[in-house]
């Protein structure tokens, strides 16, 4: 098969791409995300459509934040659009004359590492994305592992505190309320205003308090050594490593491959994950350890990898 197109849905712009069999990007459309169901869908067309204009195109796959069945046809459940049990195959099929795979965000961006990025050369491999939240993606055998039902894989939602933290979800506890962005953030205002002693780069960074401290304050003021701002950043890998340990146990893959946004720091946050990884692994001293590895697609990552599983069928 030759040129795809992967669509990747965010929350404030969609982007199609065409890429093709190496995984590169030849040409990309962007637009705004709608704030309605209805309107995503026809974003999704308008995009394909534009993207398509100047190539033959064979497939199309849609990378969505949500639960997507075995048939990789319907979004089950969405939590940033109104979508349940969503038809999406079959509407945007319907509409640009296409072959259409569906498939979850972390899915498609975990198959794009696989494929093209930091998992090749790799047969067994988890991905997790420190994002907002925290998604991941399996690779066994080379083959994605979606599960019986399709929605494997949702390891942010894994509950590592009984009774912990209150989740987006309904549940306490998850994982992502421990290893994720929203979770860094957490972390450097509490600490930031028990001692501001050691938060005043941070600090100077935002408006002057504890409330006013973003992400992208902390990673700054973590590379001009400010105190706080290391400290949450350790905190959030011990936990993060203490996951991939489990996950070991789970699955014993060769490599872990971290994305999203956190990720982008480099060894800033990923040589504390893989001290946190070797502290936790179960029997570490006596087995092989999987590679920590970081992310090499960034943000291309989701549409690519949802172009070759258009690919693949």
């Amino acid at each position: 098969m030759g040129l795809t197109i992967g669509v990747d849905i965010g929350g404030t712009k969609i982007a199609a791409g065409v890429v093709d069999e190496e995984g590169t990007i030849l040409e990309t459309y962007k637009v705004p995300t709608p704030p309605t169901a209805d309107g995503v869908t026809d974003a999704i067309c308008t995009a394909v459509s534009a993207v398509s204009s100047n190539h033959t195109i064979e497939a199309v796959g849609i990378g969505a934040a949500g639960y997507v069945d075995d048939k990789r046809a319907t979004v089950l459940f969405a939590p940033n659009i109104n979508w349940r049990h969503e038809p999406l195959k079959d509407k945007v099929e319907q509409r640009i004359g296409l072959p259409v795979v569906v498939e979850n965000d972390a899915n498609c961006a975990a198959w794009g590492e696989y494929r093209f990025g930091a998992g090749q050369g790799h047969e067994d491999v988890i991905c997790i994305t420190l994002g907002t939240g925290l998604g991941g993606g399996i690779i066994i055998g080379n083959k994605l592992r979606r599960g019986r039902f399709g929605v494997a894989a949702e390891f942010g939602h894994i509950r590592v505190v009984p009774d912990g933290l209150l989740c987006g979800c309904g549940s306490q506890g998850c994982w992502e309320q421990y290893a994720s962005g929203r979770a860094l953030v957490r972390y450097a205002k509490q600490r930031a205003n028990a001692t501001p002693e050691n938060a005043a780069i941070l600090l100077a960074l935002g408006d002057g308090t504890p409330e006013g401290i973003e992400g992208k304050h902390i990673s700054e003021a973590a590379r001009a050594g400010d105190l706080v701002a290391i400290d949450s950043f350790r905190e959030l890998a011990r936990w993060a490593g203490a996951g991939l340990a489990d996950l070991a146990s789970l699955f014993d893959p060769s490599a872990f491959i971290v994305g999203g946004g956190v990720s982008d720091e480099g060894d800033l946050v990923l040589d504390p994950i893989r001290k946190s990884f070797k502290r936790w692994l179960i029997g570490g001293a006596w087995r092989p350890h999987a590679q920590v590895l970081a992310a090499q697609l960034g943000g291309k990552a989701g549409l690519v990898g949802a172009a070759d599983l258009a690919r693949q069928g």
